[in-house]
């Protein structure tokens, strides 16, 4: 009998697999029951577990392709690459090249350092020598590519976390060695800073007779951005754009921080990336600018973003010359589009355009309820946190003099003290009143606006209204820090306790080359669970705590294996197991009151 296709969810109950799979629920337990999970008609049961069931009953299972929510479009603390391969087969992930972007003060030389490393003129064809649109372009260096996105500061980058897209891997923040630290320079440590995105700096304008370098590395250091030669964690290149010295020495600084990211995409995977940028031509329609960061984009596809859809028609590498397909990492120019769409916008691949069509519709339905419940107050967070939903508190202060925020950061810290669950994170603080920069800030990051006697001006008022920030004026310090004290007292997470699950006896090792050593176990009381907690025991010698990262019956992969059952077991990050060792299973769990 020929196998029928189907797909099935990442995780799925089992009276709805027997829904899918037309048989009865007590049908599909027997199967489960046979490879050792047991579970009740209401119990998920996982991708891999259900595959296995559907294989015993005639189906070739396939994971079914899950459309972005918007949990995930506004996840801005994860980079996206991380959310995508969390998804992918692990066999299929491949290194990708890693995608940079460059933030600094205003005439630091951003355009012109830009220009140095791909050696072109770029700065002298924008007006003004400063940047009026978005672009990207890859690089060769030591046989190894890099993507740069030339942005017009931190703004649009920060738009793209805000919408979602995690628009970098790496950040070179450029300093000018005879200015040092300005504002903007504060605002894009930040802003990286908020991202999670590892910082390099470059140092330009060595070779100006006023630079100091040393001046400048302790203003970073005060930014809390330590120097690697002081024995920081930050590399510190010095480079100068105009005669293009250092060039090659920052070059490999990006590829040696991308080094530690570990930076995967799958080619062959879902295809879902960023919107660098768009506009309408009047000759070719609608031309964006895409960051494919995962998958392989081609000609023909059909995609989606936000509540624009369309067919590709063309592609277009970042030299312009027209190319059928683009893999992770790489910068194309794509026609096709019904509209425009914003930068920073995620775009994936489906399959039809009746599908790009109803998913659009069905967005820009939300975004009209949305737009009337948007707004995240005080209050809201303070509830997301006491559910589990957010760990720390985000504030952005801004106050009338530098001399007011000393004492404000010194407040509000004291109130987490001795309170090592509560976590209060200050963002940026920083005298004058509430700009866009500032509302652009919380709304990638979730954050608070608090002013002290401040007050936020009408663009930015207009923009914490469309964007949903919330801003919170004060003028005595004490209301401000009482207001934080008592939402606080209902912040504090539930006390957690240890919950045993079973244990197992080691009876033989196997070396398996995907793996490493396995070990060959039988239960011996309880329940093993992969993705718990779990001890190994050698006598009366703790040796492993980690938790168990494969878990397989009879060569499939399960869920949970129960006792009396043999099954093999595979400890994140452990090879040393032995013949005779106890693995004992766990999971944490909030106390009982």
């Amino acid at each position: 009998m020929s196998e029928k296709r189907i797909e099935l969810p990442a995780s799925i109950t089992v009276r709805e697999l027997a829904d899918r799979l037309d048989a009865s629920p007590i049908q599909i337990i027997k199967v489960l029951m046979n490879n050792g999970v047991m579970a009740s008609i209401n119990q998920q049961i996982d991708f891999e577990t259900s595959a296995i069931v559907a294989a015993e009953l005639g189906f070739e299972a396939a994971p079914e392709e899950v459309l972005l929510d918007e949990s995930e479009e506004t996840s801005a603390d994860v980079p996206l690459w991380r959310r995508m391969i969390a998804n992918e087969d692990a066999s299929q992930l491949q290194p990708r090249p890693p995608v940079v972007t460059i933030l600094g003060h205003v005439d630091h030389g951003k355009t012109t350092l830009l220009d140095a490393i791909r050696q072109t003129n770029v700065a002298a064809r924008e007006v003004g020598g400063i940047t009026q649109h978005i672009s990207a372009y890859q690089v060769e260096h030591n046989g190894q590519t890099i993507t740069f996105l030339d942005t017009p500061g931190h703004a649009a980058f920060t738009a793209m976390r805000a919408r979602g897209a995690q628009g970098a891997d790496v950040v070179v923040l450029v300093v000018a060695a005879d200015d040092g630290v300005m504002p903007q320079t504060k605002e894009a440590i930040a802003h990286a800073r908020a991202a999670r995105v590892p910082i390099v700096v470059a140092l330009n304008k060595i070779d100006k007779p006023n630079a100091n370098p040393e001046r400048v590395k302790q203003q970073l250091a005060e930014n809390e951005l330590v120097p690697d030669d002081w024995g920081g964690d930050v590399m510190v290149v010095p480079v100068s754009a105009k005669k293009q010295e250092g060039i090659e020495d920052l070059l490999e600084a990006i590829l040696l921080t991308a080094e530690t990211l570990d930076i995967q995409a799958n080619p062959n995977g879902r295809v879902i990336g960023t919107v660098i940028e768009a506009r309408m031509d009047k000759s070719r329609g609608v031309v964006a600018t895409l960051l494919v960061q995962n998958g392989t984009l081609r000609k023909g596809d059909v995609i989606v973003v936000d509540t624009a859809y369309g067919r590709i028609k063309a592609l277009y590498n970042y030299r312009g010359r027209q190319i059928k397909e683009a893999g992770p990492s790489t910068p194309v120019g794509a026609i096709g589009l019904n509209s425009v769409p914003a930068a920073g916008e995620l775009f994936q691949v489906v399959k039809t355009d009746k599908e790009a069509r109803q998913i659009a519709a069905r967005r820009a339905e939300e975004k009209k309820v949305k737009a009337r419940q948007r707004k995240v107050t005080l209050e809201e967070l303070f509830n997301q946190f006491q559910s589990g939903e957010i760990r720390e508190l985000r504030l952005i202060i801004k106050a009338d003099v530098q001399g007011s925020i000393d004492p404000i950061v010194s407040e509000i810290n004291k109130l987490a003290e001795g309170q090592s669950d509560i976590k209060i994170k200050i963002l940026h603080a920083e005298a004058g009143n509430i700009t866009e920069n500032d509302i652009m800030l919380a709304s990638a990051s979730r954050a608070i606006v608090i002013g002290f006697n401040v007050q936020a001006d009408v663009a930015a008022r207009r923009l914490a209204e469309a964007e949903g920030v919330s801003i919170r004026l004060y003028d005595i310090i004490y209301r401000l820090t009482e207001d934080l004290e008592k939402s606080l007292k209902g912040m504090l997470a539930a006390e957690m306790e240890e919950k045993p699950l079973g244990k197992a006896e080691v009876l033989a090792v196997f070396n398996i080359s995907k793996y490493g050593r396995i070990a060959g176990c039988r239960v011996r009381e309880g329940v093993i669970r992969r993705n718990a907690k779990a001890r190994l025991w050698r006598g009366e010698d703790l040796v492993y705590e980690g938790e168990i990262d494969s878990l397989k019956r009879e060569k499939e992969n399960v869920r949970e294996v129960r006792e009396g059952f043999e099954c093999g077991i595979h400890l994140k990050n452990f090879n040393e197991v032995e013949v005779g060792d106890i693995i004992e299973c766990f999971y944490i769990a909030e106390a009982e009151a």
